[in-house]
């Protein structure tokens, strides 16, 4: 009976331990959450929870915008997306097409600079995945709290600001050898050369000597940012595509935390 009594004792001083372990977690959670910005509250959201589920979304919105983007003419047949001529050639097309002769000479080229600078942005996109990934995996709670919190477009910032020069800096050969293999320079330099031959009746007093490769990055890299917080957005503001448990519980949250 004695041996019984030490048992029950026992499993009572067990329990009662286990349930001041879990206040004290609760404890820390909820300090943690606090901290953050956000009102305390374990059952609604772990700490575990609020970074998987932020990271999931952020994930698949990075795979949607890529994907979206690297499809043959999403650039091209995309009136917001659409990469137009460098600014130095735009102030000068008018007068091109307007001239019978330069028309003749340049018209189709630059049509033909066009879409291969669209082509060379679609081939590019692929190359973001990996940089943007690794900025996800060194989101710290901190971080994703203030995300999840933080309204439409605070991951696409986040991204932004923890990324951009990295991706900058990849995409810049990488858009270079796109734009080789569609060979633009054999497009573009007799464009080029035509328009300074003729900068005289076309209004300009010195040559013009567009950066191709950086005027296509920074585009690319602008129309991908733009991509990513129409998908974050969407998942904020649209429950039906939160895909899965983790979403739901991570963005249910933070619409109660507005």
């Amino acid at each position: 009976m004695r041996n019984k009594l030490m048992i029950l004792l026992a499993g009572v001083l067990t329990l009662a331990a286990c349930d001041a372990v879990k206040q004290a977690a609760t404890q820390v959670a909820n300090e943690a959450l606090t901290n953050a910005g956000a009102q305390p509250n374990l059952q609604k959201l772990t700490a575990d929870e609020a970074s998987s589920g932020l990271k999931e979304a952020l994930v698949q919105g990075i795979m949607n915008g890529t994907g979206n983007l690297g499809k043959a003419g999403a650039f091209l047949n995309s009136s917001s997306l659409k990469i137009p001529l460098p600014p130095d050639v735009q102030a000068v097309e008018k007068k091109i097409r307007d001239n019978r002769l330069l028309n003749s000479l340049i018209g189709g080229e630059l049509d033909k600079a066009v879409v291969a600078m669209n082509t060379g942005a679609e081939k590019s996109m692929a190359l973001a995945t990996p940089v943007f990934k690794k900025a996800i995996v060194d989101m710290s709670f901190t971080d994703a709290m203030k995300i999840l919190t933080g309204g439409n477009g605070a991951a696409t910032s986040y991204l932004k600001t923890s990324s951009e020069s990295q991706l900058m800096q990849l995409f810049m050969p990488e858009v270079k050898k796109s734009l080789d293999a569609v060979e633009l320079s054999k497009i573009w330099n007799p464009v080029v050369t035509q328009i300074n031959k003729n900068k005289l009746i076309l209004g300009l007093n010195k040559n013009i000597e567009p950066d191709l490769n950086l005027y296509v990055t920074q585009k690319a890299t602008s129309a991908l940012f733009s991509e990513i917080e129409n998908e974050e957005n969407k998942i904020r503001k649209d429950p039906v595509s939160r895909s899965s448990d983790i979403l739901k519980k991570a963005f249910d949250y933070a619409d109660k935390n507005k």
